[in-house]
């Protein structure tokens, strides 16, 4: 499907520069991009590369201003990125979406499924299911009995969702992700065995979250893991029972939370963090990649490093680590010369 730079820019409400009429059917990355296509220019790392695109339309900042020539038609937007995600949620939407329910599906009769849902080939959906409307749901994922599903709502293939679980509206599950499996409570025993403690309580996952693939959210012992609106897990993130993750946090792939814990609304963490058991994450937390998390960490704080600390201090830090081996090195000299004025 081609649309014109006009099209676009009245789509976005942005301002245009060039050729009104030049027409794209694909988008690509700016230093690959050929003629036909659309790209756009975020980072300024990438700037050298608008002189030399060949794209026919790059969506660029309000305030970009052209050190030389150029030869694409440009489409002037606040955020690039974010109207990137804007055009292609709009060609996302603009494919034929699936509906219907697969023969070799297995539905129980006391679940209800919306209008317009999708249930593909070996899918599984237990007692007491709600699936609501428009809801897709891929071939060989397991629902457990009385598990909640909002509205617009997708879960992609191989995905468990074990019982009594609650996904909000407008979620993405993805592959293989494992939400309500046991969290890890065992009791250790006076003959050094572990009594396995029952895990009873739940999950719940409110709107517009998205879970990557093979991630895994534990039910709680009591109560419930909670899951906050607006909240983007990447892949391989294991998040354990009763934590609590606030709205509009997102972690990067390979974090771990340990049960208990609670995570402030609106924090970034780099992949890799690991942050221990029962503890408070405030609002507006910024966590380094690879930080380890002993302690609480107080609203608005940038942290790095394992055991993490204030980044700056990190920082500092980390130029006497950096630099260790030439200090041991005139440590031991000193050391000589003083055992050598002592011995005059």
């Amino acid at each position: 499907m081609e649309y014109s730079a006009r099209q676009i820019a009245d789509f976005l409400q942005g301002k245009l520069e060039g050729d009104a009429e030049v027409k794209v059917s694909q988008l690509a990355k700016i230093e690959e991009a050929t003629a036909g296509t659309m790209t756009f220019l975020a980072n300024p790392a990438y700037t050298p590369h608008i002189y030399t695109t060949k794209a026919s339309i790059v969506l660029v900042r309000e305030d970009f201003q052209p050190e030389k020539p150029v030869n694409s038609t440009l489409i002037r937007v606040k955020d690039p990125y974010g109207a990137l995600a804007q055009l292609l949620e709009l060609y996302k939407n603009s494919l034929p979406q699936k509906k219907g329910i697969s023969d070799s599906a297995f539905i129980a009769d006391t679940a209800t499924i919306g209008k317009d849902a999708y249930i593909g080939e070996f899918a599984v959906i237990g007692e007491h299911v709600e699936v609501g409307k428009n809801v897709k749901i891929y071939p060989h994922v397991t629902i457990g009995d009385h598990v909640h599903i909002g509205d617009d709502t997708t879960i992609y293939s191989g995905v468990r969702i074990y019982e009594s679980s609650r996904i909000g509206s407008d979620c993405t599950i993805h592959a293989n992700a494992v939400i309500g499996a046991d969290g890890f409570g065992f009791a250790p025993q006076t003959d050094n065995n572990y009594k396995k403690v029952a895990q009873i309580g739940n999950v719940i996952i409110e709107d517009l979250v998205e879970i990557g693939a093979g991630t895994t959210i534990d039910r709680a012992t009591l109560g419930s893991t909670i899951i906050k609106r607006g909240v983007k897990l990447d892949n391989l993130i294991q998040i354990g029972h009763n934590v609590v993750i606030g709205e509009n946090t997102v972690m990067a792939a390979q974090c771990g939370v340990a049960g208990s814990s609670k995570i402030g609304k609106n924090c970034m963490i780099g992949g890799q963090a690991g942050i221990s058991g029962h503890l408070t994450v405030g609002d507006d937390v910024k966590m380094a990649a690879q930080a380890g998390v002993p302690s609480n960490i107080k609203d608005g704080q940038i942290i790095m490093g394992s055991p993490a600390m204030e980044a700056s201090q990190y920082r500092k830090a980390f130029i006497y680590f950096r630099n260790f081996e030439k200090l041991v090195k005139r440590i031991d000299e000193l050391e000589r010369e003083v055992q050598d004025l002592r011995s005059k």
